[in-house]
């Protein structure tokens, strides 16, 4: 190990305390049993998971990921973080649907657990810690070193614990990249709520759809998209199609798509730094055709997604949290008035896509791994939502779902399959009960 490695993580092991980022401050207020605010990344390879090895791999990266090593403590005005000096949190088998709740009393008081299932390897995360470019960073790390152990070879080739790009950055980008005279960048409408049979407690219904890069790139090309935009368009085309059956309505079908901060703002910080847009639909007459929803998601985004308007929106945000009036009000105060703004926000979006993007993986790892997945948890509101990710050739945009009925995830891939790509899919049972 380096002596700036080593540096390094002694200063961890020296870290008591931090504050959670602006985004951060509202999890621990909306949190309960039915919204987890857990989403999940995971890894599968090409054999099974030896648990002991994936142990051992965790206890060796942990303590260089701050972000991780936390506990969330209640002051008397915030919610914040101190350094948890219990043992690593253990492995267990996958026992429960994706991204239900973490309780921290039953996981040595971490927010985040990590459980296999035959080749797959599960990292899921309270959102208060990071988001998903923090959360690839550490599971990519422990998939690197499980790898050295369970293969010497590997071990031989790169002995490092961490690779040298790996970033261990821990600052507040927020705070550091938010203009005081920012205004309110986003309102809040009704939107289109997509209701249904609940599936029961504590079940979640996933549909993995298997995807081709350069089939989806034709397609996007031939309607002048990107690749997420289309994901997008064809979401909120699904359910005009299949919810709404193509009728007006006085609701817009709006989409969240969160925007990963850091490209736009040099950040490299390994805890929450994104703003979240709204592709936007308002159906005022019948029958829009495929062509003209895509049309309209793509400028709805295209106008939202520039630098400038990414830091009007989170900066309003972090001004109001900077306000010395607001910064001495206590806690039970604040958190009134946050779930209040919650369910207001939560009615204004009918769905939330979320995508990581490419996965790319150092060289000598890339022959060990097979595929990656992004599973989103429900929120207020939001019945059905998707994650997206990409790793070599395959995209796969998974569905994560509180109702039985799934005709808007069947009309999202007949839709993609008529323009052209082959799709195969890959479910959870959950339909078939």
């Amino acid at each position: 190990m380096s002596d700036k490695k080593n540096r390094q993580l002694y200063s961890r092991k020296e870290l008591r305390w931090d504050k959670l980022d602006n985004t951060a401050n509202l999890f621990p207020v909306i949190v309960s049993e039915s919204v987890s605010n857990v989403y999940r990344l995971s890894v599968t390879l090409k054999e099974d998971i030896d648990p002991e090895l994936l142990q051992k791999a965790l206890n060796r990266v942990l303590p260089y990921f701050d972000v991780f090593k936390m506990k969330l403590k209640k002051g008397m005005f915030w919610y914040y973080f101190e350094t948890n000096r219990k043992p690593t949190p253990k492995v267990m088998p996958e026992n429960t649907y994706p991204c239900m709740y973490i309780n921290p009393y039953t996981n040595n008081e971490y927010l985040f657990r990590v459980t296999y299932f035959e080749k797959r390897i599960n990292l899921e995360v309270f959102h208060v810690l990071t988001d998903g470019s923090g959360a690839l960073t550490f599971i990519k790390e422990l998939t690197y070193q499980y790898l050295r152990y369970k293969y010497p070879e590997l071990k031989k080739l790169n002995n490092n614990v961490l690779q040298a790009e790996t970033s261990l950055d821990s600052e507040d980008s927020y705070v550091k990249n938010y203009k005081k005279s920012a205004k309110k960048g986003y309102k809040t409408e009704k939107a289109v709520i997509i209701k249904g049979e609940k599936l029961p407690v504590n079940n979640f219904g996933i549909i993995h759809g298997y995807l081709k890069v350069d089939e989806l790139k034709t397609i996007s090309k031939k309607y002048g998209l990107t690749i997420n935009q289309l994901l997008v368009g064809t979401f909120i085309w699904s359910v005009y199609k299949e919810y709404l059956k193509c009728m007006p309505t006085d609701r817009p079908i709006s989409a969240c798509v969160p925007v990963n901060l850091r490209p736009y703002f040099n950040s490299d910080t390994t805890k929450n730094f994104f703003a979240v847009v709204s592709a936007i639909f308002k159906p005022t007459k019948e029958n829009y055709t495929y062509q003209e929803v895509l049309q309209i998601v793509k400028e709805s985004l295209d106008k939202q997604i520039t630098r400038e308007n990414l830091e009007k929106l989170f900066s309003y945000n972090v001004s109001n949290e900077k306000n010395w009036v607001l910064r001495v009000v206590p806690l039970f105060i604040k958190n009134i008035a946050m779930k209040i703004v919650y369910k207001t926000s939560a009615r204004a979006n009918t769905t939330t896509i979320t995508n990581i993007g490419l996965i790319k993986l150092a060289d000598e790892f890339k022959d060990y791994v097979d595929k990656f997945h992004v599973v989103l948890s429900m929120s207020k509101g939001q019945n059905i939502k998707g994650g997206v990710c990409s790793y070599g050739d395959t995209l796969v945009f998974t569905f994560s779902s509180a109702i039985r009925e799934n005709f808007v995830q069947k009309e999202f891939f007949r839709r993609l399959a008529s323009e052209g790509a082959n799709i195969s899919i890959e479910s959870n049972g959950v339909y078939y009960d």
